[in-house]
C-alpha cells in the first residue's frame, strides 16, 4: 500500500479484502437447522425490526438493528428492543450469528449482497410500505417468514381495528395539515404518513400545493399561507431546528400547532397503531 493511502482508506480496503477472503473459503451456511421449528433471523431495519418483533418467537430474534435502540430513530417500544441483542449490520456480525434468514431493506448495498450469497444466508429486501396496504402485506410476509402466518393476521387485524377507530365521522371536512420535519422538510403524498392523513380526518397542505417528498417549507412561506394545523415532528427541542418552535409561530390566528413523534413517520406494522391513535387525539383536541 502507497504511504500516501490515507489510513482510513487503507484500513476500508483491508476490511474488504479480509470479506472477500472469508466469503471465499468459508463454507456455504447450511439450511435451517432439522431442530428449529421456526428459523432464527437477523433484522437490520427499524421496520422490520418492530414487526418482526410482534411475530416472531423471542427465541428466533437473533439481533435486531442499532436503530430501535435509540429513541431518536426507533419505530418501536425502544424497552423491547433492548430485550433483544442489536446489531450495528455488518456482514461479520450477522456471519457470527449463524442466521437462518436476514431481513433487510432495499439500501442493502450490492457488496453486503453478494457476501450473503456466496455464504449461503438467505436475505429478504423489504422495500419501504408506501400506503397501509403496503404495509399489510409487509407483516403477512414477515410472518410467513417467520413461520407463524397467523399471528401476521392478528396484527394486521389490531391494525384495521386502529383505523376503524380513528376514522372522523362520516361527513367531517379534512383538516388542512402540514407536516413538519426537521430541516422544514415536508413529506410527499405518496408516502404512509400522508395515507395516515387521509384516513384519520386530514388533508396535506403541502400535497395540496405542489409540494413533494422531502420538499422544503421555509418558515416564511408557513407565515404567509398558514395551514389549520402544523405536525411538528421533531423532539420538544426540533432536534436543534429552532424554527420549528419559532415564537412567531404562536402569532398565526387560527392555526393549532401539536407534535407528532418523528419514530410513527416511516414504518408500518405496528407503529400504525400508535400513530393514528396520536392522529385520533390531535383531531380530538382541535
Amino acid at each position: 500500500m502507497p504511504s500516501s493511502t490515507p489510513p482510513a482508506l487503507w484500513r476500508r480496503g483491508w476490511g474488504l479484502a479480509l470479506l472477500a477472503a472469508l466469503s471465499a473459503c468459508a463454507p456455504a451456511t447450511p439450511p435451517p437447522s432439522a431442530t428449529r421449528a421456526h428459523p432464527a433471523i437477523v433484522s437490520l431495519n427499524p421496520c422490520s425490526d418492530a414487526i418482526l418483533a410482534e411475530v416472531a418467537d423471542p427465541g428466533q430474534v437473533l439481533a435486531l438493528s442499532h436503530y430501535s435502540r435509540d429513541p431518536r430513530s426507533s419505530s418501536m417500544d425502544v424497552a423491547l428492543a433492548r430485550r433483544f441483542p442489536a446489531t450495528r449490520g455488518t456482514v461479520e456480525e450477522v456471519l457470527a450469528l449463524h442466521p437462518d434468514l436476514v431481513l433487510g431493506d432495499t439500501f442493502l448495498g450490492p457488496a453486503a449482497r453478494a457476501a450473503y450469497d456466496r455464504l449461503g444466508i438467505p436475505v429478504t429486501q423489504l422495500p419501504i410500505a408506501m400506503t397501509v396496504a403496503d404495509s399489510r402485506a409487509q407483516v403477512r410476509r414477515i410472518a410467513a417468514l417467520a413461520g407463524h402466518p397467523e399471528r401476521g393476521e392478528r396484527l394486521v387485524a389490531r391494525i384495521d381495528a386502529a383505523l376503524a377507530t380513528a376514522a372522523p365521522p362520516a361527513g367531517t371536512a379534512p383538516v388542512p395539515t402540514v407536516v413538519w420535519q426537521s430541516g422544514g422538510i415536508v413529506p410527499g403524498e405518496d408516502t404512509l404518513i400522508a395515507d395516515l392523513l387521509r384516513r384519520t380526518g386530514f388533508a396535506s397542505f403541502s400535497a395540496a400545493r405542489g409540494m413533494r417528498q422531502a420538499d422544503v417549507l421555509p418558515l416564511e412561506r408557513m407565515l404567509a399561507d398558514p395551514p389549520r394545523l402544523i405536525l411538528i415532528a421533531s423532539d420538544a427541542h426540533g432536534d436543534g431546528d429552532r424554527r420549528l418552535h419559532h415564537p412567531v409561530l404562536a402569532a398565526l390566528d387560527g392555526t393549532r400547532r401539536e407534535t407528532l413523534a418523528p419514530g410513527l413517520l416511516y414504518c408500518g406494522g405496528p407503529t400504525i397503531i400508535r400513530a393514528v391513535a396520536r392522529l385520533r387525539e390531535v383531531r380530538a383536541s382541535l
